[in-house]
């Protein structure tokens, strides 16, 4: 299923729409009953208070959560540069010839790991996590025939250090799919409606307050994808750079 979320810019413009129209809708609204600005009272001001008060802290509090996600992203990709590096110098207690293939096969998981972080969705991101899978299972089939054939303290080290690895990629998968609830972008969303709503039936559109009234509308609808762009490891401007990974790439010499 796609979600409209994996593509900022789109959230940007379907979000201002949505909120100039209920804004629309709420000044139609006021129109229809000939409503003066003394009719429509202190009591409507209040509540539009109120409400954008609540829609703030929902901003504020959905921010926060794209905010932690990206930072567990990063976090992992630190600890997926660290796992890998370590296995590679541990491969130095191996026997020669399965030395030298565990890290030629950690020298190629490497970069399909930077392939990972750098490219979009679609068939290569498939290719890629096919590759990452058969390099996985080269590796652990290597080590764990080790293991079997020489359970010696020192072979139980560089298994230990492989299952890092393979669990690091499965962590920072998981940290891939942790996104911010569908439930939770419902609810801004329909906070942010409902304050449009009640802005265009208590303001006037003129002058000052209908300025007002757009810059407020673009604002909210600016936050939506930053939120949104943050929140999303593959549509958004702002992107993890495996920068760990790019700098241990550099430094794995297979011999």
């Amino acid at each position: 299923m796609i979600r409209l979320t994996n593509f900022p810019i789109l959230v940007l413009v379907v979000s201002f729409l949505f909120l100039w129209l209920s804004g629309a809708i709420g000044t139609s609204f006021r129109k229809k009953k000939h409503l003066s600005d003394d009719a429509v009272g202190a009591d409507a001001g209040l509540v539009l208070g109120a409400t954008l008060t609540i829609l703030g802290l929902i901003i504020g509090f959905t921010f926060s959560m794209a905010i932690s996600r990206y930072e567990q992203r990063k976090n992992y990709e630190e600890a997926e540069a660290n796992a890998i590096g370590t296995e590679y110098v541990r491969a130095d207690l191996l026997p020669a010839a399965d030395a030298q293939k565990v890290r030629a096969l950690l020298a190629n998981y490497t970069n399909q790991r930077i392939l990972f972080y750098r490219i979009g969705n679609g068939q290569q991101l498939t290719r890629v996590n096919a590759d990452t899978a058969q390099l996985q299972a080269e590796l652990w089939v290597t080590v764990a025939r080790l293991g079997n054939t020489q359970p010696t303290p020192i072979i139980a080290l560089v298994v230990s250090g492989m299952n890092d690895v393979l669990n690091s990629q499965g962590y920072t998968q998981a940290a891939w799919w942790n996104r911010i609830p569908p439930s939770a972008w419902v609810l801004m969303f329909m906070i942010g409606i409902s304050c449009n709503l009640l802005i265009g039936y208590c303001i006037r559109r003129t002058g000052m307050e209908f300025i007002v009234f757009l810059v407020l509308t673009l604002v909210v609808s600016i936050s939506f994808f930053l939120i949104a762009d943050i929140d999303s490891p593959r549509g958004g401007i702002i992107r993890v750079e495996p920068q760990n990974l790019v700098s241990l790439a550099q430094s794995l010499h297979p011999q």
